[in-house]
């Protein structure tokens, strides 16, 4: 990859840099385009108890119409953010769209779990094609003194869609059937679809090289068998043979991929020697454990709201809304930050905050002091993930080149893909423990049967109460406690985190501002090239 020569992207639709409004129609399609695959991500969390009745399927069964959506997702980014690169960024987000809007139709039309699934595998597919392109159209299509605001806006939503994706879809769960769920991103896609072919140019790579059909499928693999432990690990437990298969497999083919790509060097699917340059490892290492410990907050949040506090789930979501307004404001403000004090130490300063925001709720959270006791730390956490993230993705597209902005996009989204399912599995199995753990010394007294239940978490705690008579005051109080206790020991690990990643960037991150980045990209790749 000869990356210190002129970039070779083509670019149709008029050529040269579009003017200011049409940016700004570019930067609302692909923004909306994001929106509905983000939203599909989290918004059938809040029916999975409806979808279980209709369908009469299983808790497992379930799991797997929410995860395998991911897991298809997640598994073709890179290969089809390379296509994109190839065959053009607007034709793929127009398939993409088509792909995924047809199978999201056919998810909310499904007679049974087994149709369902299908339809979320298809629509994974969809989103691998559209995701990393409509990062990949700002990175190459915007002049590099806007880039970095239209990338704040970007991660704005990457980071905050899905909460405001999970709100709408709790209050169309409340007021209509579980099925509307499905009409939002319906009409995202079509408000995109619209505006792409208003506005989006074309652009792609002319790279003479064979696609690397091989890394591609190689790269599937990996990613398939990493994300499935994370996911199925907790469930089905981490020795068993399913859970260590996929592990095997998921190593054995993340090796093969990086000792497939040393050996294709120019016409590989992505130079895995690009790792060594700050720039690329500290954004990948910061974006991953920052979504990580995002994803894994909703895991300890909502048992919170629901099963200590009460709440419905429509209300759980509204409680969650002010981490994400403060995420999504501030990602839109990091590139000012950035351009100002540098990128490394904007990124440095939103580990800190989000560390703080961790520290401060295992500090103040308690049964009685409700959700005051937490707001304090949702808002630093979504202050200091809105000025880490921002820097940390155009850390990562500024490491490729121009023509490779779809596999750099696919890059930054597996990246956010393994740290959700990393922080999901990592916070809470310590939530979990940390339950068992405390409440196993507050069960005196209560009935065998009522005990035993209560064991296996908060909510299964709330919901066998009723059913012990004068113990149910003392069974509820003992699960909110040891939840509280278990909450405790999840915020100090992720806030140990934090400190540990923040001192990893004020080492080893990104040393120059933003908009400089892309100027050490250049001479950084073209001496690894050689």
């Amino acid at each position: 990859m000869s990356t210190n020569q002129p970039a070779k992207a083509a670019q149709a639709g008029g050529g040269g840099v579009p003017d200011a409004r049409r940016l700004r129609t570019i930067l609302i399609a692909v923004s909306i385009a994001l929106m509905a695959v983000i939203a599909s991500v989290t918004g059938l969390n809040v029916a999975q108890t409806r979808m279980a009745v209709e369908f009469g399927a299983s808790q497992s069964t379930i799991l797997w119409i929410i995860n395998i959506y991911t897991l298809a997702l997640a598994a073709l980014l890179l290969p089809l953010g390379a296509l994109g690169d190839r065959l053009g960024r607007r034709p793929m987000l127009l398939a993409g769209l088509g792909v995924f809007g047809t199978a999201t139709v056919a998810a909310g039309l499904a007679p049974t779990a087994e149709v369902m699934i299908a339809a979320r595998v298809a629509g994974g597919v969809g989103a691998a094609m559209i995701m990393p392109v409509t990062l990949a159209v700002i990175t190459s299509t915007f002049p590099e003194g806007q880039r970095g605001k239209a990338i704040g806006v970007w991660t704005g939503v990457a980071g905050g869609g899905g909460i405001l994706g999970m709100f709408l879809a709790a209050l169309l769960v409340d007021v209509a059937d579980w099925r509307w769920l499905f009409a939002l991103p319906v009409v995202l896609v079509l408000a995109a679809v619209a505006m792409t072919l208003a506005s989006v140019p074309n652009s792609r790579d002319t790279s003479a090289h064979r696609f690397d059909t091989v890394g591609a499928s190689v790269s599937a693999v990996a990613v398939v068998g990493l994300i499935f432990v994370l996911q199925e690990g907790p469930e089905r437990g981490w020795t068993a043979p399913a859970t260590l298969t996929g592990l095997a497999a998921g190593l054995v083919a993340a090796i093969g991929f990086v000792a497939w790509e040393l050996h294709r060097r120019d016409a590989s699917l992505l130079d895995v020697r690009l790792f060594r340059e700050r720039g690329l490892a500290g954004g990948s290492i910061t974006l991953l454990v920052v979504f990580g410990v995002q994803a894994g907050i909703g895991v300890v949040l909502f048992p919170f709201f629901q099963a200590v506090l009460g709440w419905s789930g429509l209300l759980s979501t509204v409680a969650m809304m002010p981490m994400a307004i403060m995420m999504m404001t501030t990602s839109g403000l990091a590139p000012k930050l950035a351009a100002r004090i540098g990128a490394r130490s904007t990124m440095a300063a939103g580990v800190a905050l989000a560390g703080v925001g961790m520290a401060l709720m295992a500090l103040l959270v308690s049964v009685g002091g409700g959700y005051p006791s937490i707001l304090p730390g949702m808002l630093a956490m979504g202050l200091g993930m809105g000025l880490s993230m921002t820097p940390s993705t155009e850390a990562i597209t500024a490491s490729l080149p121009r023509e490779k902005q779809g596999v750099a996009s696919a890059l930054n989204d597996v990246t956010r893909e393994f740290g959700t399912a990393l922080g999901v599995a990592l916070l809470g199995a310590l939530v979990s423990a940390g339950y068992r753990n405390a409440i196993d010394g507050r069960l005196h007294g209560i009935p065998e049967g009522a005990a035993d239940t209560a064991r296996q978490g908060v909510a299964n705690a709330v919901e066998v109460a009723s059913s012990t008579g004068p113990h149910a005051q003392d069974l509820l109080h003992a699960a909110q406690q040891s939840f509280v206790d278990g909450w405790q020991q999840a915020m100090w690990a992720g806030s140990a985190i934090m400190g540990v990643l923040l001192v990893s960037i004020s080492l080893r991150g990104p040393r120059s501002t933003p908009s400089a980045v892309a100027d050490e990209a250049e001479p950084a790749e073209s001496g690894a090239a050689r």
